[in-house]
């Protein structure tokens, strides 16, 4: 008995990826400005690893709401705290940017007891300086320029260096999307963002790797056809597999970033922007790139008998 096979993209499809790739490259490189842009004039919503300050963990009552604890820590003179809920009953109270000393420390801890009541159970108070802070945020951009040099020692090693600096630029691309998608909305920016940045970049170049070896495979069979028509062919023959791979991988991201706790939800929305822009920086940045850097077109090569080479040249 023959199931019928379900499919999201035919297997042959003749999308002209490269007839748009003007307009997609022109919408990537305004998105990275603007990114830039709004870096410095906007910023980020820094978290307590990069801007310091205290973190206080606690457990609720069963009876007592995350709200009632937002609303009885309006008036802490600190300013105002990120409160998180995660686990069972458990809740993570972040006042950032305050730079105290022991003293401080304690008043500060003293004033959030009685704006919260005896009822609560205080687990865990720790402190981070504004000096780890600013450390913390280079190590973070250390670890992504790092990530990046090595993405491309691999890609220039396994494949050549147009395609090295094509993906490098694709990362580039998915990095500031993230970025972008941060600074808009607002959403905390904390360590475990770092993360799923670095953990991005390696999902998308898993994408882009396959994309390339599809090309590289095409460059060496079809020697005369035109590059552009070339890298449509190759763009089409992967798009179920990119298509696939993505939804399914999006659909996990997803469930968690709604059914999950507070504390992971930045890690899983800057996946999920990851996730999204690695098929369309693959499709529409990367590949689109290698038009212009000049790709070397090897001959297929084989020995015949007798010694001699014959270089075998595929039509369009």
């Amino acid at each position: 008995m023959h199931f019928p096979r379900f499919r999201i993209i035919k297997d042959k499809t003749h999308i002209d990826f490269m007839g748009v790739h003007k307009v997609t490259l022109a919408i990537s490189f305004l998105m990275m400005v603007t990114t830039i842009v709004l870096l410095f004039v906007k910023g980020l919503n820094l978290g307590i690893d990069f801007t310091g300050g205290i973190l206080i963990e606690i457990k609720k009552p069963a009876t007592m709401h995350i709200e009632d604890i937002r609303h009885s820590l309006q008036s802490l003179g600190e300013g105002t705290p990120t409160i998180q809920e995660f686990g069972d009953e458990s809740v993570m109270i972040k006042i950032p940017g305050k730079e105290a000393d022991n003293a401080t420390q304690k008043a500060i801890y003293a004033e959030v007891q009685t704006l919260l009541g005896s009822e609560v159970e205080f687990r865990r108070t720790e402190y981070v300086g504004p000096q780890v802070g600013d450390e913390l945020i280079m190590t973070g951009v250390k670890a992504f320029l790092w990530a990046m040099a090595g993405i491309l020692c691999y890609i220039w090693f396994r494949f050549e260096w147009q395609f090295g600096l094509t993906a490098v630029l694709a990362l580039v691309h998915d990095g500031c999307a993230t970025l972008l998608f941060f600074i808009l909305t607002g959403f905390e920016f904390d360590l475990s963002t770092i993360a799923a940045v670095l953990l991005i970049s390696g999902y998308s170049l898993n994408e882009t790797v396959v994309v390339f070896d599809r090309i590289r495979e095409m460059l060496r069979k079809y020697r005369k056809m035109e590059l552009a028509e070339l890298l449509n062919l190759a763009l089409n023959d992967t798009l179920s597999r990119t298509v696939t791979t993505s939804l399914t991988t999006f659909m996990c991201m997803a469930s968690l970033a709604t059914f999950g706790t507070e504390a992971i939800k930045g890690f899983c929305y800057a996946m999920l922007v990851g996730i999204f822009f690695g098929p369309i920086s693959s499709n529409f940045v990367s590949s689109p790139l290698l038009m212009y850097l000049n790709i070397r077109r090897d001959p297929v090569v084989t020995t015949e008998q007798g010694g001699k080479s014959k270089v075998i040249e595929h039509g369009a």
